[in-house]
């Protein structure tokens, strides 16, 4: 069996494999439930979506699928331990069991669902890059990069798309590359490129964190799609599910108008939907080793998804990001849980 040192090992020489992970599967549950909180992975740090506020409590949008999970399963959304992790490392940290669950604005490919040993979970936030200049600089497209330093950071999509990019509209770019989110952001604010590249959300996420935010202007342009979502190991399918079936209540739950504010009065609901979500007709946790009320645990807790969306990254929020494709699918969006039955 191999164990974390060797998994390192094999990770840093590029040789990281679906086989050589093949160890044998812990029941991640029942170690959770003994264990009395969730291991979350988290990013280092990114306003929005997983970073600490000024008390040291972890705060966002893939935050808050790690307090679903653990009020689904243990009653407590608190109940998390939330462990910091790179784009380099967090992979290695879910495959090596450092982490029960990677909730860190990582993109569902075919590389990383098929030969990485684990499995997405479903998609929290669409995304795409894009690219932030200064305002000073007078740019107003992508098209009229051709020839700049951009700020990328290393083990992400971002490298990749953006070179696919520039290759099939001819141009050329030189790639200054940082190992974190806040050096690459430290790099274009102290003037080492001409352009900062990014997830758009991250663009706005990091825009915030500059002396001078209205400095900063984000190109209209989207040149990739970046599906971001929880991710877990194979081999766990109760595991998966929980998970899946925790993002999916709170999508559920704003389709039906419950909220972390009306859910105990929504338990009385005559609507079918409402009562089986909230466990009033059937208990639909059974098949993943939940209690019944395990959707009402979240929902009273973390909210439903447009609670969080809204406080996290929306239009009451610092880094003001409009709903757009992340509305519900009967508001123009893509997001779409399946039925609780």
């Amino acid at each position: 069996m191999l164990n974390k040192k060797h998994l390192v090992l094999l990770a840093s020489a590029g040789s990281m494999t679906l086989a050589g992970i093949a160890t044998a599967q812990a029941d991640v549950l029942e170690d959770t439930i003994e264990r009395g909180a969730v291991q979350c992975g988290v990013s280092d740090g990114l306003p929005g979506f997983s970073a600490p506020d000024g008390d040291g409590n972890w705060q966002g949008l893939d935050v808050d699928v790690c307090r679903a999970v653990a009020a689904a399963v243990l009653g407590d959304a608190d109940a998390v331990n939330y462990i910091s992790l790179n784009a380099v490392e967090r992979f290695t940290a879910l495959q090596s069991g450092e982490v029960d669950v990677l909730s860190r604005n990582t993109t569902w490919t075919t590389t990383r669902d098929t030969t990485l040993g684990l499995n997405f979970a479903g998609v929290n936030f669409y995304d795409g890059i894009g690219f932030m200049v200064s305002r000073d600089l007078g740019i107003n497209g992508a098209m009229e990069l051709d020839g700049a330093a951009i700020c990328i950071q290393t083990g992400t999509t971002t490298e990749l798309n953006v070179a696919d990019y520039f290759r099939a509209n001819d141009m050329e770019f030189d790639p200054i590359v940082f190992d974190t989110s806040e050096q690459t952001v430290g790099g274009f604010q102290a003037g080492r490129c001409d352009v900062l590249t990014s997830d758009t959300s991250q663009l706005a996420a990091l825009r915030i964190q500059l002396d001078d935010p209205e400095g900063a202007v984000i190109l209209p342009e989207i040149i990739s799609k970046e599906p971001l979502g929880p991710v877990v190991r194979q081999g766990d399918d109760t595991w998966f599910n929980i998970v899946k079936w925790s993002l999916f209540a709170m999508i559920n739950a704003e389709e039906y108008g419950v909220t972390s504010e009306n859910a105990e009065e929504m338990l009385n609901s005559e609507n079918p939907d409402v009562a089986r979500l909230l466990g009033q007709d059937g208990n639909y946790g059974e098949g993943m080793g939940l209690e019944a009320d395990w959707a009402y645990n979240i929902i009273s807790q973390v909210g439903n998804y447009a609670e969080s969306f809204e406080r996290n990254v929306g239009m009451g929020s610092p880094l003001e990001i409009e709903r757009g494709v992340n509305a519900l699918w009967n508001a123009g969006g893509f997001q779409y849980a399946p039925p609780i039955r």
